[in-house]
């Protein structure tokens, strides 16, 4: 019998498809947003009617049985059910007086709007994958399957990391009872320790630091807290308020009683207008990035203390949280420290399918070894070569032979270049497939590429993406990062030599590179090593600000023409805009 297990995010964000066939093996995951070139996708579903059918024909070919898992309990919580009875889920509900204030940082009608979209979305989860497995696959059995929210976050990050056995904790904003889990894992078995119940969130608590600075955390703009930060200092007023808005005591996570309220009225005083210049959000921005590390740390060191184990796995919306996480190995009891390239909930598609495979078949064994990112889609040599045939303003070279080391000279020379090869990376971050590519020697490099490509704020910083082999020489106490998952200090010696890729406060949020796990991207850099004496490249995402990775010919091809890249590279074709000699 031939069976799939088709898993998807049904989040109101952030939605996300993956595939696995029954040997728990990974064909294809990649988020919505990719396809729909819709930053975050909200409210929109994670199986888009026309590119399920792609999808289907590339990758389930001649099913007999298909099982569609979702990421979360089609069962509501109590709390949830009252309110929609009451009408607070409506438009007009939101608008409702006379509703108890919820103890959490959120206005009830953010907390409101968050819990209906997340009904909505629930509710049609799977409707076109359905439809178009009927049309194509009359004869195909279909199940359903729906889990836990953070039993599909543990689900991704354990059996997607190296390790037999470790402890997992996975933080978010919210689940179906609260914004937290933790689990012992050991050989394929998941066994959850604690599960939060109420509104008692540091994903909560991290959203509105990024409101109170000024950014919007609704498009997903925590990013810009963690960029800010190294640009302020710690204000201790704001650190003791922000002490008695909330509180971890073992696994519990909670809001303060009766004083929460006040505490949080006070805190606007530090709210960043739009008219205030971005560097008055700075302290803030160090502060909340301060406490959080304080929060996050209690947590893991009583997971630590209650499990015994030496390896983390981490998962959860906070998990993102690069800065910090770079330091867990030092402030915890935990030597390794694995998060997966997907932790947030478009990583959730995968853990979905994977939990209905062993509910299925419990004996499937899985490789110990990470988890490979590159999942996604490609883009054929076949559209390049129609690019070719009708369009004769650019400058397209084919160097099968030569491409890396062609390129290597350009990046040299101070010249920017969008990277696609091969299948895109599933998680937010590019990491050498869709990736824009520059020289981390040169400083002016880094406002360059914000100002003419990105086009976002100057103090947001550019990751370095280094060889292994040479990494202790650049990094204190190194530790791989291969999904660019961990913030490190730089070695004071070394910032000036890749000023491009040194934050503000002499970190850099590095990818780790090794030849098997990106054998092109590697043989690049290596390239580039032997030209300049540096092992690694200034990596960041091939998109502009606000709008998702490139996902087509036709997508990178924009990005090309409206900014300052100098060249476009796709597989072994290397795209110019005019002629060269």
């Amino acid at each position: 019998m031939t069976r799939y297990y088709i898993g998807l995010s049904v989040t109101y964000h952030d939605p996300a498809l993956a595939i696995i066939n029954n040997q728990g093996e990974v064909l294809f995951a990649e988020a919505t947003e990719r396809y729909l070139q819709n930053k975050r996708a909200l409210h929109c579903p994670a199986d888009p009617l026309f590119w399920v059918q792609e999808l289907l024909t590339r990758y389930c070919p001649h099913p007999d049985q298909i099982t569609i898992a979702i990421n979360w309990r089609k069962h509501r919580p109590l709390y949830e059910n009252v309110v929609a009875a009451l009408g607070c889920l409506t438009a007009p509900g939101l608008l409702k007086t006379g509703i108890k204030k919820l103890r959490s940082p959120l206005n009830n009608y953010q907390l409101h709007h968050m819990i209906a979209s997340q009904r909505n979305q629930i509710a049609s989860a799977g409707i076109n994958l359905v439809r178009v497995i009927r049309e194509c696959y009359p004869e195909c059995k279909l199940e359903f399957a729906d889990f836990s929210h953070h039993l599909t976050h543990a689900a991704t990050a354990c059996y997607s990391s190296p390790f037999s056995e470790a402890a997992c904790a996975v933080i978010d904003s919210f689940g179906e009872q609260g914004s937290m889990a933790f689990y012992e894992y050991q050989n394929g078995s998941l066994k959850c320790l604690f599960e939060s119940k109420g509104t008692g969130s540091i994903g909560f608590y991290y959203m509105k630091i990024t409101e109170l600075c000024g950014f919007d955390w609704l498009k997903g703009e925590e990013w810009k807290v963690m960029g800010l930060a190294p640009y302020g200092r710690l204000n201790v007023r704001l650190y003791d308020l922000l002490q008695t808005t909330i509180s971890v005591d073992g696994f519990v996570c909670q809001h303060a009683g009766k004083n929460l309220f006040s505490s949080l009225q006070q805190l606007e005083q530090f709210k960043r207008n739009s008219q205030d210049s971005i560097e008055l959000a700075a302290d803030l921005a160090f502060t909340g990035q301060y406490f959080f590390a304080e929060l996050m740390t209690r947590l893991l060191l009583h997971l630590q203390q209650i499990t015994g184990q030496k390896n983390l796995v981490l998962g959860g919306g906070c998990a993102l949280n690069s800065a910090y996480n770079g330091q867990i190995k030092n402030r915890t009891g935990f030597n390794k420290v694995f998060i997966p390239s997907a932790p947030a909930d478009d990583g959730t598609a995968l853990g979905a399918a994977w939990l209905a495979l062993y509910r299925h078949q419990s004996k499937v064994s899985k490789p110990l070894q990470a988890l490979s990112p590159y999942l996604g889609t490609t883009i054929s040599d076949q559209s390049i070569n129609q690019l070719i045939q009708f369009n004769k303003a650019l400058d397209i070279q084919h160097l099968p032979k030569s491409i890396c080391e062609t390129v290597a000279k350009l990046l040299a020379e101070g010249q920017l270049i969008g990277w696609i090869q091969g299948r895109a990376e599933y998680g937010p971050r590019a990491l050498g497939n869709r990736s824009i590519l520059a020289d981390p020697r040169q400083p002016e490099i880094k406002d360059k590429i914000n100002q003419s490509i990105k086009f976002r704020e100057s103090f947001r910083p550019f990751a370095p993406s280094v060889l292994h082999e040479y990494a202790t020489d650049f990094f204190e106490y190194y530790h791989e990062s291969p999904y660019m998952d961990k913030t490190l200090k730089i070695k004071d010696e070394m910032r000036q030599k890749i000023a491009a890729v040194c934050h503000v406060d002499g970190t850099g949020r590095l990818q780790t590179v090794k030849v098997q796990w990106n054998p092109r991207f590697y043989q690049l850099i290596q390239n580039f090593f032997q030209i300049t004496g540096i092992p690694m490249l200034l990596n960041t995402s091939f998109n502009v600000m606000g709008k998702p990775m490139v996902h087509s010919l036709e997508d990178a091809l924009a990005v090309f023409f409206t900014t300052g890249l100098d060249a476009l590279v796709i597989n072994d074709y290397l795209i110019r805009k005019s002629s060269h000699e």
